[in-house]
């Protein structure tokens, strides 16, 4: 089952931001976007908080999201978090397509 994850980090003075850059610079996103079973590894800045940075992370199911977590890279994000001392909020969704509502629907395929 498909799992995504919404990942806010938190830093200051634009440590955050400066995550992303040496995340992208050093190999690590593009290692992680092309591992078997990543569907998105993607980052976006916050308009509202400009010392956060979200992270869109999907994955095809709990395997490949276990074998990620077991990764080098991810031995080297934890490493950058400290680095950066980067606070971390994760929220996680599983995809839910049987109870999108026809009032749902009428709103997303506008």
């Amino acid at each position: 089952m498909e799992l995504t994850f919404i990942i806010h980090y938190t830093g200051k003075n634009g440590d955050a931001l400066k995550f992303v850059k040496e995340m992208t610079e050093s190999g690590i996103v593009r290692r992680i976007r092309s591992k078997e079973g990543n569907l998105q590894y993607q980052y976006y800045e916050s308009f509202d908080d400009k010392e956060t940075i979200l992270l869109i992370d999907r994955w095809k199911n709990q395997e490949a999201l276990d074998l990620h977590h077991d990764s080098t890279e991810m031995e080297e994000i934890l490493k950058l978090r400290k680095k950066y001392n980067l606070s971390l909020k994760a929220d996680k969704y599983i995809p839910d397509n049987q109870t999108i509502t026809t009032k749902d629907q009428k709103f997303i395929n506008m």
